[in-house]
């Protein structure tokens, strides 16, 4: 049973890297939480799946803490995998240290233009308003003019237009991690073309 779960989570932690590899464009390797998902689901599998020092002491330690940390590790490693299965953006823009940060973000279309939402705090610290940013959708890169929005009408607007595409939004939505407006301290962006005028 050991080695059948530690095959499980190797497959698991490869496929958190690899279903990044589905959308077009230069591949865009996990970071935060999807990396820490996805790592400690290769090496708890790689663990329990080998057997790595059987028998000692700290082994049996290991492995007690190693099936604590299953269960949370196969969640966040599969919502890591279904958040990458629909369409997903990089956003390509200046990070407070002078350098480029790429935010992976889902995104809809509303009246014309395409719209991504991201907490407050991450707008604040990217300076994200009446800025130009590179969009990278579809495996075309194009330059974008970013309009904030913190109104709660836009926002919840936008927020819902994610439910309806978004099969591990209604997922998430149903298990109580996102509610059926938008979390109060959310913005949308509405991304123009920066040829628009």
């Amino acid at each position: 049973m050991r080695r059948f779960f530690g095959l499980l989570l190797l497959l698991i932690g490869l496929v958190v890297f690899a279903v990044r590899a589905q959308h077009e464009g230069p591949y865009v390797a996990p970071e935060g939480g999807n990396l820490v998902a996805g790592v400690l689901a290769l090496v708890i599998g790689a663990w329990f799946f080998f057997r790595l020092f059987e028998g000692s002491g700290f082994a049996r330690l290991l492995n007690w803490v190693g099936g604590l940390a299953m269960l949370p590790v196969l969640f966040f490693s599969a919502y890591a995998i279904m958040s990458e299965l629909e369409e997903v953006v990089s956003l390509f823009v200046a990070d407070p240290s002078g350098g480029e940060a790429n935010l992976r973000l889902w995104i809809v279309d509303h009246e014309g233009s395409p719209w991504v939402t991201m907490g407050a705090d991450k707008a604040d610290r990217y300076n994200l308003s009446g800025q130009q940013a590179d969009l990278l959708r579809a495996g075309t890169r194009s330059c974008v003019q970013m309009t904030r929005y913190d109104e709660r009408e836009i926002v919840n607007t936008i927020h819902r237009l994610r439910t309806d595409k978004y099969a591990v939004q209604r997922f998430a939505i149903q298990i109580g991690m996102f509610g059926d407006d938008a979390n109060p301290t959310t913005v949308a962006l509405q991304l123009k073309p920066c040829d628009a005028g």
